[in-house]
């Protein structure tokens, strides 16, 4: 569960985390009202679950209230990568001497917590990584239920010979080690964390992402929740026995098996093509989910062509064939849509699928990636 800026900010003040004066509004007179009580030049920061805000214009200062009416009013109803802004946290401006990167995460090929430091802060970490991983530093951690002092000191060292800066960033790593295993986060991350000029260490951005599967451990963390479309569809999918996750591409996917969705991707993209989903239904081969799972691909207007392919173990390939056909006769479906089924009861499920001519039948996963990339071309 991803939760806003505001929301981790919040956490981060229970431990201790310094962050600057903010308050959360959702119209300009809400944020006229928090610009005076600040009563110093503020920043107004769209709050809403994507990267990128900065450069699609859902940050801007504001010294005076004609300022942070017009930052305000051009920030709500922003569109960010598909994210409509309702709501800005209006933050009081910092002076900014240097800006650093933290973040927590999980090393799940190596079973620790991965510490990731960079004198690169402000700038997106894919970046960082991209033109210039040297910059970044990573720290293995041992998972426990804190970090020992001497170990985040060692990490200070590392970065800043200052005394008075080593402690305030060690007391700073040891705090988001703590709320990183106390809150079951799969990602804690501070962007930038700043030095101001007089030498205070602040966590000008805050980022943090709940692992789901923890969250029964948390119902004081369910009421943050703010899904955004995707993610309330994925939840959806996932009630009807579905893994659904959507992309950026046009070829809808449907998959048995995880192992199996992830190589035909893989497939569509080394023939050029882009995956529009990655959509597991497991392994029932329940007629019901195989129409859920034809609507979730139908209802995105970014797919232009369905691949579909079955390899029948516990699955039965008959039973997906029907889930087709009942598909058929309950949603208007005009997109080419692609099939390959082997395995269990392979034959009778292509001869299901023969009195339609909706589908077409191919005999191998290349060629279904193949003809369905075709008929988009």
């Amino acid at each position: 569960m991803k939760i806003h800026e505001y929301q981790a900010k919040d956490i981060f003040r229970e431990y201790q985390i310094r962050t600057p004066k903010e308050r959360l509004c959702f119209d300009t007179k809400e944020a006229i009202i928090a610009f005076r009580k600040i009563n110093k030049k503020v920043v107004v920061k769209a709050q809403v679950h994507t990267g990128g805000r900065g450069k699609a214009g859902g940050i801007k200062l504001a010294s005076n209230e004609k300022e942070l009416q017009m930052a305000t009013n051009t920030i709500l109803g922003m569109d960010i990568k598909g994210h409509i802004v309702e709501k800005v946290l209006i933050s009081e401006a910092v002076d900014i001497q240097k800006e650093y990167y933290v973040g927590l995460t999980i090393d799940r090929s190596n079973h620790t917590i991965l510490l990731m430091v960079s004198s690169e802060g402000g700038v997106e970490i894919e970046e960082v990584a991209r033109v210039s991983p040297e910059k970044i530093q990573k720290y293995a951690l041992p998972i426990g239920s804190s970090l020992a002092p001497f170990r985040a000191r060692e990490v200070a060292f590392d970065f800043f010979k200052d005394i008075h800066l080593v402690r305030q960033f060690a007391d700073i790593i040891e705090k988001m080690y703590k709320v990183f295993v106390e809150k079951d986060a799969s990602l804690v991350e501070i962007n930038p964390l700043v030095i101001t000029g007089k030498e205070e260490m602040i966590a000008l951005d805050a980022k943090m992402t709940i692992d789901d599967n923890a969250m029964y451990r948390h119902p004081e963390l369910e009421q943050l929740r703010d899904d955004d479309e995707n993610e309330k569809l994925e939840l959806e999918a996932k009630q009807h026995g579905l893994s659904y996750i959507k992309l950026d591409g046009n070829i809808g996917c449907m998959v048995n098996g995880a192992g199996l969705a992830m190589a035909t991707m893989d497939m569509i993209k080394l023939y050029g093509g882009t995956p529009a989903n990655f959509l597991d239904i497991g392994g029932s081969s329940n007629p019901k989910k195989v129409k859920q799972a034809m609507h979730y691909l139908t209802q995105d207007p970014n797919v232009k062509a369905i691949m579909i392919n079955i390899f029948g173990g516990i699955t039965r390939c008959d039973d997906v064939a029907q889930g087709l056909l009942q598909a058929f006769d309950e949603i208007e479906i005009t997109l080419p849509i692609v099939v390959r089924l082997s395995g269990t009861n392979a034959k009778d499920g292509l001869k299901i699928l023969s009195a339609s001519n909706k589908v077409k039948t191919v005999s191998s996963m290349s060629e279904a990636a193949k003809l369905a990339i075709a008929t988009i071309a």
